[in-house]
């Protein structure tokens, strides 16, 4: 057990916080579903891809039959921006333990033509119905505990101030990833925080979704800074977490041809390993 970290007293709880409002999506008809995304989820004007699969995780979870996201992948198609969206789902199969779907968001060009935004195939479950049967060599990161570590209003800043989903988070940076907010990035692709949301909500299964996608990219600290763009992103959840922060290790060992992958682990309160993604994204060279 790390140890243990102070956070402020939870403002906020699971189905009524800022979280929840913002990705809830309203059924317009059986799979068809209606969101205004909002520009508080945003860096440097698009919506986060985290947030955006958290967005799409939800109206899945409401056309299956199983609650929870086991295992989603993400096609990004073309930037997501504030505004009127449109998700639409299929369900592929239904099974006692297992359900799969496959959903899409859209928005809408000048003309008014629906643009395809992102692609996801799902598989949900019952994480309460699983086994507790765990065998695993996986280790929790080791890292400074939270007061040791840094965000935005320790300075320098760890997120650009053109995020404007940085006020939504709580993100306590490993000083040892910090070295590219300081001018002098280690080289090694590596990214490690405490993570929470800023309003105290705890975590769940959906908040995974955006926790795997919400630090700052491992190319910060490889010495290359400016966007990052996601070109597919698949999460496994592992269990639901406990309350209390996260701890999110993500790291990088190939950029090659302007690509480079993420891999990221998700462990809670209770050093419970409780999701896991890869990532790959490009990077502009240059």
């Amino acid at each position: 057990m790390p140890e243990a970290a102070s956070v402020p007293a939870a403002r906020a709880v699971i189905g009524d916080s800022e979280f929840d409002r913002d990705s809830a999506v309203v059924r317009r008809e059986p799979g068809v579903y209606d969101i205004d995304l909002s520009a508080d989820w945003t860096i440097f004007g698009a919506v986060n891809g985290g947030f955006l699969l958290a967005v799409l995780g939800r109206a899945l979870a409401d056309a299956l039959p199983h609650p929870d996201p086991f295992t989603i992948s993400a096609h990004y198609l073309t930037a997501s921006r504030p505004g009127p969206a449109v998700v639409r789902t299929e369900t592929v199969r239904t099974g006692r333990t297992l359900s799969t779907g496959q959903a899409s968001l859209l928005q809408y060009d000048e003309q008014g033509n629906e643009v395809e935004r992102i692609r996801v195939l799902a598989s949900y479950g019952d994480l309460a119905a699983l086994p507790a049967d765990v065998r695993t060599t996986a280790t929790p990161p080791a890292f400074p505990p939270l007061e040791q570590c840094f965000g935005p209003d320790d300075g320098p800043a760890p997120v650009d101030s053109g995020s404007a989903i940085a006020d939504r988070l709580m993100i306590k940076l490993d000083p040892a990833t910090l070295g590219w907010a300081l001018g002098a990035p280690s080289g090694k692709g590596e990214m490690r925080a405490w993570f929470g949301l800023a309003d105290g909500r705890d975590a769940d299964p959906l908040s995974l979704l955006l926790a795997v996608d919400a630090l700052p990219p491992t190319a910060f600290e490889i010495g290359i800074q400016g966007w990052v763009p996601t070109v597919e992103l698949t999460v496994h959840v592992r269990h639901r977490p406990a309350p209390g922060p996260l701890r999110v290790s993500i790291t990088t060992r190939n950029l090659a041809g302007g690509f480079l992958e993420e891999d990221a682990e998700v462990w809670d309160s209770e050093d419970r390993l409780v999701a896991q993604s890869r990532q790959l994204a490009r990077v502009r060279l240059g």
